[in-house]
C-alpha cells in the first residue's frame, strides 16, 4: 500500500525531473539552439516563452507538493496540573 507521503515524494521527484529538463531546453535556445537556417529552409526547435510558462508552472507545482509534505496534523491535549 502506498503512503500519501510516497505518492507526494514520486511525483515530487517527477516535477523536477520536467523541470530540469525544461531549464536545459531554456539554456540550450538562450545560446542559439532555437532555429537555424540552410539554404532558403528554416526550422524552430522550440518555443521560448512556451519552455518559460512551463517552467514557472513546475516552480509552482514544485512548491505546492513541498507544502503539502510538510504539513502534520497535530492534536494539542490542556491538561490543568
Amino acid at each position: 500500500m502506498t503512503t500519501l507521503t510516497e505518492v507526494l515524494e514520486l511525483r515530487l521527484t517527477d516535477v523536477r525531473t520536467r523541470l530540469a529538463l525544461y531549464k536545459l531546453a531554456e539554456e540550450a535556445i538562450l545560446n542559439g539552439a532555437q532555429s537555424y537556417t540552410i539554404k532558403n529552409r528554416s526550422l524552430t526547435r522550440a518555443d521560448l516563452d512556451a519552455i518559460a510558462r512551463n517552467i514557472k508552472r513546475l516552480e509552482t507545482e514544485e512548491l505546492k507538493l513541498m507544502r503539502k509534505g510538510s504539513m502534520r496534523v497535530q492534536r494539542i491535549v490542556s491538561r490543568d496540573i
